[in-house]
């Protein structure tokens, strides 16, 4: 490569490290192909997410895929806020709302706090309910009513007027409960067949559950297809961590048929999945501690292309022997949040919308 080159590479990811997210930003990559997958999604849409602010406090921050043009959507140093989602039209945003000086449970947030309903710049934020009220609240595909987790079942609650629609039983499910995007299915994390931690696929409509992953699994996210589901998960046998192993990114089809590694990296482990919207891309976070630091910073914020997957990070001796088939594509780092969302809806200051890619 010729100097004029790399010294074009390094300025464009030293720009990108300086408007990362999060308060401290990865330094700049030297590899020229995470600086074309940077370049390739700058205007794909925008990302939300958590971050400690300057204050010290947990808020939600907007920027462009490649960490660029990031903005505070919160900037309240007296609350914290925390895992923000897109409506599935990208206008609106929920979250959740906590006292300050509160510490994010990475298993159980979905209780904590209020429940926020905002525009997408954060825009005429309220609150829906109260402490604890609507937990694990998400999206219906039309983006007029929101499934709950609650202790005594899930509820399907009207936005307009609040009015509980519809019920089904939990069938073991206990956190991060999410609708498909073709209204058909909803996944989540629970119990089944005595195994807990298991991602499980429920029928919307009859309550019917299958299991799609059993084994430490979490943090289910539905692709677009409604076939398949993003999930952390933490393989058995692992030698690493005196046993204990390492989080690793996959995806698994809804009736649990298809098993595929995505992303993963001895010494680290990746939560906080999510899919951009047209299933090409993909948000993680990847950080050395299990659960990624919600109750610190956060873990850094990275961006791949499903056509690369699966890919392994650093030398990951272990993990490499176990998947020999490796693409190892670039992937764009950026700094510490926790919990990103994607949207290819445009969003300007003002809350109004118009459609991107």
């Amino acid at each position: 490569m010729s100097r004029r080159v790399l010294g074009t590479v390094v300025l464009f990811l030293t720009a990108v490290a300086m408007a990362a997210p999060g308060a401290r930003a990865q330094a700049p990559d030297p590899d020229p192909r995470v600086a074309a997958l940077a370049a390739e999604v700058a205007d794909k849409g925008w990302v939300v997410y958590g971050a400690r602010s300057e204050s010290g406090s947990w808020d939600l921050f907007l920027a462009r895929p490649d960490g660029a043009d990031r903005r505070n959507i919160t900037n309240t140093p007296d609350d914290e806020e925390a895992a923000p989602r897109f409506s599935p039209d990208g206008k609106r945003l929920l979250y959740r709302r906590l006292a300050k000086g509160t510490a994010i449970d990475h298993d159980q947030w979905g209780f904590q706090g209020e429940l926020m309903l905002a525009d997408a710049d954060g825009a005429n934020a309220a609150p829906f309910g109260g402490e604890g009220e609507y937990p694990w609240a998400s999206w219906s595909p039309d983006g007029t009513q929101l499934a709950c987790l609650t202790k005594k079942g899930i509820e399907i609650v009207s936005i307009a007027d609040k009015a509980v629609v519809r019920k089904l039983p939990r069938k073991g499910i206990y956190q991060q409960l999410f609708w498909s995007p073709d209204g058909k299915w909803f996944c989540g994390t629970g119990n089944h067949g005595g195994e807990s931690w298991t991602v499980v696929r429920m029928n919307a409509e009859t309550g019917e559950v299958n299991p799609a992953r059993s084994f430490q699994n979490c943090t289910p996210e539905w692709f677009p297809d409604s076939a398949h589901i993003l999930l952390s998960s933490r393989p058995a046998n692992q030698p690493g961590a005196n046993g204990y192993g390492y989080t690793q990114l996959w995806a698994v089809s809804g009736d649990g048929a298809d098993q595929r590694l995505l992303y993963g990296e001895d010494g680290f482990h990746v939560y906080g999945g999510a899919v951009s919207p047209d299933g090409n891309y993909l948000l993680f976070t990847n950080g050395k501690r299990d659960g990624n630091s919600s109750d610190k910073n956060g873990a850094a914020l990275c961006v791949m292309r499903m056509a690369d997957a699966p890919s392994i990070g650093g030398p990951s001796p272990d993990l490499r022997a176990l998947h020999p088939e490796t693409k190892d594509g670039p992937v764009l780092r950026l700094g510490e949040v926790w919990e990103p969302h994607w949207t290819y809806a445009e969003i300007v200051r003002d809350g109004a919308t118009k459609t991107g890619e």
